[in-house]
């Protein structure tokens, strides 16, 4: 079983930054895309920004140009650097990663619980 914990979340003012981190552990064999998703209360979950295998960066339109999105392949971990942030940037930021585990070498897609990120003045 795969477990992804994330954290870094946490209390900022518009204009500031965060560094939001998400560490999967278990039986990996490999990670292939990983993904920052967001919901805000009464809204459906989005994507925030993708990063492949490769290190290629995606982004939503609403974060482009302030979001950086990054991963250590040997620490099995993707951040999310997040600047000048904005009121409507508060949500819950969940991880998601396409795994492959030992023994099996099944692939699926797994989730973190969720780390919630309020920026307000």
């Amino acid at each position: 079983q795969v477990h992804m914990v994330e954290s870094g979340g946490g209390l900022v003012q518009p204009g500031g930054s965060l560094r939001l981190s998400c560490a999967a552990s278990g039986s990996i064999s490999s990670i292939s895309v990983m993904y920052w998703y967001r919901q805000a209360p009464g809204k459906q979950r989005e994507s925030v920004a993708s990063i492949t295998s490769t290190s290629i960066p995606t982004y939503a339109d609403s974060v482009k140009g302030r979001f950086t999105i990054s991963r250590d392949n040997a620490k099995n971990t993707v951040y999310l650097q997040m600047n000048s942030l904005k009121p409507e940037d508060t949500a819950v930021y969940y991880c998601h990663a396409v795994i492959t585990t030992r023994p099996t070498m099944f692939t699926n897609s797994y989730w973190g619980q969720g780390t919630q990120v309020t920026v307000s003045s």
